[in-house]
């Protein structure tokens, strides 16, 4: 049995971007697994084809006191970036919520929740109820640089120069990848009229799986890699220096990204090792496998939260429709 995490909310504190990292990559490493893990994170979506198995609805009492705690937020004349545990409060829902946060630190590695009434919330107020569901379940934090804690993953190519560099900001395919905190969480308040699938893997099965059949690969995600830090021309940091893999022991955590430990090849004098190059193909060739992911498609009112340290996502492509496109707020939060 799992034994519960619970968080008793640090008020009126937020990550930035490097205090984040910092926190994410702080991850203890003693030695190299000699035996594939097991466990409930080392799922594969095969066996999790029925949506039965990891799919909940809100209750309808938490829904009503997630309104009131809207309601609350709001007369507390915090912005939203301000308010802390108190000015969000969820009694009920604590237990429910703790349950969450166990699952993603020593389960499967993601939660997916349907039922969150947005279609009663003003885009604000589906600001406050994800940023104050998220005050319960860890520490926000910043997604850049510029200090972005809430983000909103819609489609501005069309609208916004240099999207590309962003690829959620677009409606293309976006490869296997984890981001720099502990759980990112999606609150869907629109869907694409195609497409647009959120795929998971567990990295623990791949990791497993390269473990068996290529042992030599499984060995260098132990050593580091080049991250490209997608900078413009002439920034201090082009890339930095990256070990996916670090196992405590008992638990493997690991950072993948496919695109930007490839992309990093675009800056002068940066060439991939052979080695490193065949790693990446076959981690992501692995992934791929239609037995081995879990394809999910967010419908408005669900809300998915991931491990970023047992799970792998993506995104396929997808088509808008312009009298309603696809919308998700996003978050990155820390657990303590």
């Amino acid at each position: 049995m799992l034994e519960a995490i619970a968080y008793s909310g640090d008020t009126r504190h937020v990550y930035g971007f490097l205090e984040q990292l910092l926190h994410y990559f702080n991850r203890p490493h003693t030695g190299e697994p000699e035996a594939p893990l097991g466990g409930p994170a080392a799922w594969k979506g095969e066996a999790l084809a029925d949506s039965r198995s990891w799919r909940e609805t809100l209750a309808d009492d938490h829904a009503a006191e997630l309104m009131r705690a809207v309601t609350a937020a709001k007369a507390s004349g915090c912005a939203t970036r301000e308010l802390n545990v108190e000015d969000f409060p969820l009694p009920t829902m604590r237990p429910t919520i703790d349950r969450w946060r166990t699952e993603l630190a020593g389960g499967r590695g993601f939660v997916l929740i349907s039922g969150f009434p947005v279609a009663a919330w003003s885009r604000d107020e589906a600001e406050i109820a994800f940023w104050g569901l998220g005050l319960h379940l860890g520490v926000p934090g910043a997604q850049n640089l510029e200090g972005d804690l809430l983000g909103h993953v819609v489609d501005l190519s069309a609208s916004a120069r240099h999207a590309d560099e962003r690829l959620y900001r677009t409606n293309k395919n976006i490869r296997f990848h984890c981001d720099a905190a502990d759980v990112v969480g999606l609150m869907c308040l629109g869907t694409s009229s195609a497409g647009g699938a959120s795929r998971l893997v567990s990295s623990v099965t791949v990791f497993n799986h390269l473990f068996e059949a290529r042992p030599d690969l499984a060995r260098r995600l132990f050593g580091l890699f080049l991250l490209d830090a997608r900078q413009p021309p002439g920034a201090a940091t082009q890339y930095t220096q990256v070990q996916p893999c670090a196992f405590d022991g008992e638990r493997l955590r690991t950072f993948m990204h496919c695109d930007y430990f490839t992309s990093v090849e675009r800056l002068d004098g940066i060439k991939l090792e052979p080695i490193v190059r065949e790693v990446i193909d076959e981690w992501e060739a692995f992934a791929e496998r239609p037995d081995v992911h879990l394809d999910m498609q967010l419908s408005p009112g669900d809300v998915q939260l991931v491990s970023n340290h047992t799970v792998v996502h993506a995104r396929t492509s997808y088509v808008d429709d312009p009298a309603s496109p696809r919308h998700l707020l996003r978050l990155w939060l820390s657990l303590e």
